[in-house]
């Protein structure tokens, strides 16, 4: 290789290095356009919509993030269950506790002996199902 060659590549570098962004591009947009923009900038993987926009005016590719519509889905109706166990659970806490303070029926107390069991196997059971759906969403929120 010539030491023109190496001379043009080494030119050509420090002209990238020292190639700093000082023009401004003024454009005037309607709300919906503007929300369109937006919308596409989130879609891809682009950290900073000026960076979105230069890639698309300059003809570059865009990384865009997929979903998975099931996997959304799927996640929409565990956080509900999530929720519904969490106040399942809160409700039944409360529950019990009142029958704690009526300690002169034998009943109650039979009855919470009775049903300790199954209110521990509950709890196991809502513990499990809440670490199950916590990884899926941690697993979710990196896609």
């Amino acid at each position: 290789m010539g030491t023109s060659f190496l001379n043009s590549v080494k030119d050509n570098v420090m002209e990238n290095k020292s190639d700093k962004r000082t023009r401004w591009l003024h454009i005037r947009l309607t709300e919906r356009e503007q929300q369109k923009i937006r919308d596409k900038h989130k879609q891809s993987t682009s950290r900073k919509l000026s960076d979105y926009a230069r890639k698309v005016l300059l003809d570059k590719t865009i990384k865009v993030k997929q979903r998975n519509q099931s996997l959304d889905d799927f996640m929409a109706e565990m956080i509900q269950l999530r929720n519904e166990l969490n106040a399942i659970g809160n409700n039944y806490n409360q529950v019990v506790k009142k029958l704690h303070m009526l300690k002169d029926f034998s009943d109650v107390k039979s009855w919470l002996l009775l049903h300790e069991s199954a209110h521990q196997m509950l709890q196991q059971k809502v513990a499990e199902i809440k670490s199950k759906i916590n990884q899926i969403d941690d697993q979710w929120l990196q896609g």
